[in-house]
């Protein structure tokens, strides 16, 4: 059990048999009054979010959560497909449990799942990935005072905000958690 100490920023907590992942933690103490934590949870089976305020002594039972390394086969517009690396086992995750990660999955690379109670439930990329430009539009000759950028296209088919002096062929990293170019590879 963990009290209201331990609860922080990335720990999966359970709540009501399910696994969540504590995105906001907030302490507040009041004169006279005890500590309060106030948290914002986001469910890692359906996505739901929860604002929950843990009070003085409340405590919070920790996700039985299992770390795997998979590797990434495909998609289909409902799940994403993998394969156990141990025991080459594939099994799927539906896109939705994904929080918007699938954009970012290239066929062949390993990532992390967590299954929770046997069972997967969602994945977690390395925090800079690379990529390819498949596509990238002139830049504009005269525009490179300032911070100037270009949407370019990646391999997986989504748009980047990049520097204009990326070209098609490229090969970029992309920070997975917020999407944003991070530097020429």
């Amino acid at each position: 059990m963990l009290d209201i100490g331990k609860i922080k920023l990335g720990k999966i907590i359970q709540v009501d048999n399910q696994p969540f992942m504590v995105t906001r933690a907030e302490h507040h103490k009041v004169a006279r009054g005890g500590a309060v934590l106030k948290t914002k949870l986001k469910n890692l089976i359906n996505g739901a979010v929860l604002d929950k305020t843990f009070q003085g002594n409340d405590k919070a039972e920790e996700a039985d959560i299992e770390k795997k390394k998979v590797n990434y086969l495909y998609k289909d517009d409902e799940r994403a497909y993998f394969m156990d690396n141990d025991s080459y086992e594939q099994f799927e995750i539906e896109i939705e449990a994904l929080n918007n990660k699938e954009k970012f999955l290239k066929e062949g690379i390993d990532v992390d799942v967590l299954y929770f109670q046997g069972r997967a439930v969602t994945m977690e990329l390395p925090i800079k990935m690379e990529f390819e430009v498949t596509s990238s539009p002139p830049g504009v000759k005269g525009n490179s005072a300032g911070n100037v950028t270009k949407q370019v296209e990646i391999e997986t088919g989504i748009n980047v905000n990049a520097p204009m002096f990326i070209e098609k062929g490229d090969i970029i990293r992309v920070n997975t958690d917020t999407g944003e170019y991070v530097e020429r590879a």
